[in-house]
């Protein structure tokens, strides 16, 4: 079994269009760089390095439905079966 990561629009360049990929890791830190080795170039629109492997600040990432944020970020635990949803954020409109 592995864990699902639902990819948005935006980043399916990096999966060959594929809306959803599975990979494999005890954290979500170690689950990106596993789909790194697939799926090169989606680690870095995900997480900042300059800001000590941080989620990038428009990213939002969700574990079960549960925003990763409010757990413990990157380093958040995640098991085979699980679902990772990454949403970017939107802003703009009309002023």
């Amino acid at each position: 079994m592995a864990i699902e990561v639902r990819i948005p629009t935006i980043l399916r360049q990096y999966t060959d269009g594929q809306k959803a990929v599975e990979g494999s890791g005890d954290t979500l830190a170690e689950l990106f760089a596993d789909l790194e080795t697939r799926h090169a170039g989606i680690r870095a629109r995900l997480i900042d390095e300059a800001n000590g492997d941080q989620l990038r600040r428009f990213v939002n990432v969700y574990l079960n439905d549960e925003d990763v944020r409010f757990l413990d970020g990157i380093n958040t635990k995640v098991s085979d079966g699980d679902n990772i949803t990454i949403l970017p954020a939107v802003a703009g409109g009309m002023a």
